[in-house]
């Protein structure tokens, strides 16, 4: 009988044993362009009479991550090594000139990469009428991403240089929303702050960012563009910062929304500027019985301020987002934050590209007795990646993240991912 690898060496086996076949399966691939050309066409459906138009496509996603733990962000296993395959389906269908109607389709082993078994979910689905022509408005309902910010609109794998996402949309705080801290040393406790630090990470399911993600919640939005201007405005069923299982309209009503926006100018086409905001109330149901006498979930809330840019030039391309966030915490006040990042990509080849992010986290203070403490741990990580686009089907990206925070003990401080994406 074979004697059985060690962990490490597994895990180093199978990334390779990974790559290998990336690379053996390159070729035929890269040749088969009209393959998927053809499969591209025979998954659009066009009236004749051009009454409406459907199109089926799809993502598939192969992602590993050699983690540093205790794992960083939105990662979710407590092994230093992760496969996490995901399938996205896309449905568009435009009917006329003014309905189009959007449903994204999922399996994996959950919204963001686990170490859990494999689910399929319905993430995104929405109905959207246009009118008008100046300016051009837009009215849509569902369950989609939110309109702040700009990383939003360039976050799935095919589009987004990087694998992970940037510090607003993933690092975690010490906020949970199934209860509320009881005192100071409880929050700083849960923040994880140097002198409350026991080292026990069980509790980062809890946790929550300034926007998870994409924050698909449900809800309603208008949209307008007049001239240079972009207007947006939405109400929706949850806070930017909730987790995905509470996005559905199953799962949370309107009794406590959310009301976000954003202005957006472009004063040319290299520039995106944009300006947006956010509040509402961050609990979910089962934390009220925690809540001071008299209070209810709509008292507190997660507010943020947001500002964007974006610039294109020839091969470069640069982004930038500033988030000020505050959550009303009871029995101790304001919890504020102030988390950006910066992001370039260039484009060194046609095929061949590469792309740095700097992000940073800063923590304001609460009353805890007579001083004031800081209410989390400061942070900065960097990112690095390089991606190779061997077709207009397939796409290899390598990412290395190093990051730190002001506490003696580090976490997730070295990250390695590996991502290979099918479009179809």
């Amino acid at each position: 009988m074979q004697p059985e690898l060690p962990n490490d060496r597994r895990r180093w086996h199978f990334t390779a044993l990974l790559f290998l076949l990336v690379g053996v399966g390159v070729t035929p691939i890269a040749t088969a362009t009209d393959f998927f050309d053809r499969t591209q066409d025979a998954l659009s459906f066009n009236d004749p009479q051009g009454r409406y138009h459907l199109q089926l496509s799809g993502l598939v996603d192969l992602e590993t991550y050699l983690i540093d733990q205790p794992s960083p962000g939105l990662l979710f296993t407590d092994d230093e090594f992760l496969f996490s395959p995901r399938l996205r389906l896309f449905l568009d269908a435009q009917i006329g000139s003014k309905i189009y109607i959007f449903v994204q389709a999922r399996a994996d082993r959950g919204f963001d990469p686990s170490d859990k078994g494999a689910e399929v979910r319905l993430d995104e689905y929405f109905a959207r009428y246009s009118f008008g022509t100046g300016p051009r408005v837009s009215l849509q309902a569902g369950q989609f991403a939110t309109v702040v910010g700009n990383w939003v609109l360039r976050h799935d794998s095919w589009q987004n240089p990087f694998i992970t996402a940037p510090f607003p949309y993933e690092n975690l705080t010490g906020i949970w929303d199934i209860a509320a801290p009881r005192n100071a040393r409880v929050l700083l406790n849960w923040g994880h702050v140097d002198g409350f630090d026991d080292r026990d990470y069980s509790d980062k399911i809890l946790r929550l960012p300034i926007v998870w993600g994409p924050s698909y919640a449900s809800g309603f939005m208008v949209s307008a563009t007049v001239g240079r201007f972009d207007f947006a405005a939405e109400l929706k069923n949850t806070s930017l910062s909730s987790r995905p299982e509470t996005w559905p309209l199953t799962q949370t009503g309107f009794e406590n929304p959310t009301y976000s926006g954003r202005v957006g100018f472009r004063p040319d086409e290299r520039w995106n500027l944009g300006v947006s905001a956010s509040a509402g109330p961050y609990y979910m149901p089962v934390a009220e019985s925690s809540l001071p006498p008299a209070r209810d979930l709509g008292d507190y809330r997660e507010i943020v301020l947001a500002q964007d840019i974006s610039f294109a030039w020839h091969h470069l391309q640069l982004w930038a987002e500033f988030f000020e966030a505050r959550f009303e915490v009871p029995r101790i006040g304001n919890a504020d934050t102030f988390c950006y990042f910066l992001e370039g990509k260039y484009k060194i080849t046609p095929q061949l590209f590469a792309a740095l992010r700097w992000n940073h986290q800063l923590y304001g203070t609460i009353r805890n007795g007579n001083t004031r403490t800081h209410w989390g741990n400061d942070m900065e990580r960097v990112d690095a990646a390089f991606g190779y686009r061997f077709t207009n089907y397939l796409q290899l990206k390598l990412q290395y993240s190093l990051s730190h925070r002001e506490a003696e003990f580090q976490e997730g401080e070295h990250l390695f991912g590996a991502q290979l994406t099918l479009k179809f």
